[in-house]
């Protein structure tokens, strides 16, 4: 079928738009841009060079995608911002493609980034994930599956969000946020596990108990991070959960926030 575009559109003709697109007046596509098929753009939005934007995404007025990237690195090279399947983009986001040739921004697949959400130049983020109004994620962060981001977070450059874990709103941190827990306050802290994401994603009351008896051994016990993950391997019964918990503090270069 194909896509539905407003005359009053201004597309470059070298951009590659998928089938039943609607694209609405007033919307901005520069040459070097894909767009797959069953995609809505809504009017003064901006798709910029180095776009490569899956099917069945929404993107709201007043978004940037690929904007270029707020790095005093940046030379003007050719990069990209990747964007997969089915995520929602609300007003006003701005998504940075990559600072360097050859190198791209990606947001995964059926996330959801409600108004005023910035993307920083090379950040990776997996699927699923929610990120509140207003939040900042700058350059170089890596977000895994199920990140629930709440309103007006600031995640500052180079650290990393595990899997299934929850930002509350208002908080800034520059350490790593381990799989599976809820962060927050000033200065950030382990607030405990995020039983109710685990258990909507099926993960049996037992292996919760594994996890939060995980975490009193890094957070609670007196011993360093990496004794820490030493004890959990050899005290906690092995299961997914646990290792993914076990290699997210093996990767950690910036350490991992602290208890409360």
């Amino acid at each position: 079928m194909a896509s539905d575009i407003s005359p009053r559109a201004e597309i470059d003709p070298r951009a590659k738009i998928g089938d039943n697109c609607k694209i609405f007046p007033f919307v901005y596509i520069e040459g070097d841009v894909e767009i797959g098929d069953n995609c809505v753009i809504f009017p003064f939005t901006s798709i910029l060079n180095g776009s490569r934007i899956g099917r069945g995404n929404k993107i709201h007025q007043g978004s940037v995608i690929a904007a270029l990237p707020q790095d005093f690195e940046f030379t003007g090279e050719k990069s990209e911002c990747v964007i997969g399947d089915n995520n929602i983009i609300r007003e006003n986001v701005v998504i940075n493609r990559a600072t360097h040739r050859g190198c791209r921004t990606v947001i995964g697949d059926g996330n959801f980034l409600m108004e005023g959400v910035h993307i920083s130049h090379d950040t990776k983020i997996g699927n699923d994930c929610v990120f509140g109004y207003g939040t900042k994620i700058a350059g170089d962060c890596v977000i895994d599956d199920g990140a629930i981001f709440s309103t007006s977070v600031i995640e500052n450059a180079g650290t990393r969000v595990g899997r299934g874990s929850m930002i509350q709103a208002g908080t800034t941190f520059s350490k790593d946020v381990p799989p599976y827990i809820i962060a927050g306050g000033s200065p950030v802290a382990y607030h405990g596990v995020n039983t109710t994401m685990l258990t909507m994603r099926g993960v049996s009351e037992k292996v919760q108990k594994h996890i939060a008896n995980a975490y009193r051994l890094v957070f609670h016990g007196q011993n360093s991070l990496f004794d820490a993950a030493i004890q959990v391997k050899e005290q906690v019964p092995d299961s997914v959960e646990i290792k993914n918990i076990l290699d997210f503090i093996k990767e950690t270069e910036r350490g991992v926030i602290t208890k409360i």
